[in-house]
């Protein structure tokens, strides 16, 4: 005997795509951001730069997909069979309905302890205050000499030695080789760097390596390395890795470089530019001067205009004084002509006085026996002598009756 369930008709019917939404949602809030150990397989990278892969165990598998933005920062290829740890979200890839990881970062195995090392070390040295900006130092401008603390042979050493030659060739660079990768590296590059303040032949230290695996960088991870760099007397630039690689080392230099080629590049001047420059102020000083001259030249012309020979000077003053002399005949003349008419001014005004003028008119002038003119007759007595001045001539005469 055969039962049939029936379901009731208020129970929603939903698409497949709505469900893959609904178990992707679920997914995605269950579970936080996690990290997941295993092998891979069937590594696929695709044209857009996407990588796809499977993750498996002894017992299990899983998908996995890397999007090409987080993709770029890999600092190593992901091949088949390679163990590795991943930090993934958990999700749902809806088309297919297929349970899958969305990968942000991959690592090798074994890594974990390392970057919990480096995480403890990076927070007990920031603790510290060895991180802070104000003690980081500036390079020097015009270095007398370059140090540089790397392994003698590899890419990192020629790139830094070109990128010096080519900026700036006059700074002698000296090497001060180390191993930067293995088992007692960290060892060497301190100890390298205490030679290199021992000798104090460099104003600017370059520590460097090319890129690698955080194993590989390991060595600028340790302690010594790093209380090597803070207590240099020497100013540290530091480029280990590639851009996206950072140490304990790029924490505690005076100056972080993405690369090693950069960091020879911050630690000279460079000479292509510096050229340009005193170039350009060569071309201003050059006009400054030409214009100077140009006006100096003008005032001196001037001046040679003004300037007169001595004939000239004694022609001038010729002139001059032949110029003065018509000026004084001049004055002495109208002095002259006043003098003249001033002195005809008071002869007139003396002839109205003259005495004489009042006799030409019937008058006469009676002096006494003194000499003095006689005003009046008092005084006279018959016989007293006087003397008559008329307009013409005078006479002598003898009182005989005064009245």
């Amino acid at each position: 005997m055969s039962s049939t369930v029936t379901l009731p008709l208020s129970t929603p019917v939903v698409t497949v795509r709505e469900l893959n939404a609904r178990v992707r949602t679920l997914l995605e809030n269950k579970f936080e951001t996690v990290w997941v150990a295993g092998e891979l397989s069937n590594v696929k990278k695709a044209p857009s730069g996407h990588w796809y892969f499977c993750l498996k165990d002894a017992e299990a598998q899983v998908e996995c997909a890397m999007f090409r933005g987080r993709a770029q920062f890999l600092d190593f290829r992901p091949e088949n069979g390679q163990q590795v740890e991943v930090r993934a979200r958990v999700t749902l890839y809806e088309a297919r309905g297929q349970y899958q990881l969305v990968v942000d970062e991959i690592r090798r195995a074994g890594l974990g302890a390392l970057y919990e090392a480096f995480e403890k070390l990076k927070a007990r040295l920031e603790a510290e205050g060895l991180f802070a900006p104000e003690r980081k130092r500036e390079l020097p401008s015009f270095p007398r000499a370059i140090g540089v603390v790397t392994s003698p042979v590899g890419a990192a050493v020629r790139d830094v030695l070109t990128t010096l030659a080519r900026r700036a060739p006059m700074i002698p660079v000296v090497v001060y080789p180390a191993q930067v990768q293995g088992e007692g590296a960290g060892a060497q590059v301190a100890r390298a760097i205490a030679k290199a303040n021992a000798r104090a032949e460099c104003d600017v230290l370059i520590i460097c390596r090319g890129g690698g695996s955080l194993e590989d960088l390991w060595a600028f991870n340790e302690e010594a390395v790093a209380r090597a760099i803070v207590t240099s007397a020497i100013p540290v630039v530091s480029g280990v890795g590639h851009e996206t690689d950072f140490s304990i080392a790029d924490f505690v230099a005076d100056v972080r470089a993405a690369t090693p080629t950069a960091a020879a590049a911050a630690a000279t001047p460079d000479t292509a530019a510096l050229r340009g420059e005193v170039d350009a102020r060569a071309r201003r000083l050059a006009r400054s001067v030409r214009r100077t001259l140009e006006s100096a030249a003008q005032r001196l012309d001037h001046a040679g205009r003004r300037l007169l020979t001595p004939a000239e000077r004694l022609e001038r003053l010729r002139s001059r004084i032949a110029q003065c002399a018509r000026g004084l005949r001049r004055a002495a003349g109208s002095a002259h002509e006043l003098r003249a008419l001033a002195l005809a001014r008071l002869e007139r005004s003396l002839a109205h006085l003259d005495p004489t003028q009042v006799l030409g008119r019937g008058y006469s002038i009676v002096r006494g026996a003194d000499g003095h003119v006689r005003k009046s007759s008092a005084g006279l007595a018959p016989g007293a002598p006087l003397d008559i001045t008329f307009a013409e001539g005078g006479a002598a005469v003898t009182v005989t009756k005064p009245r």
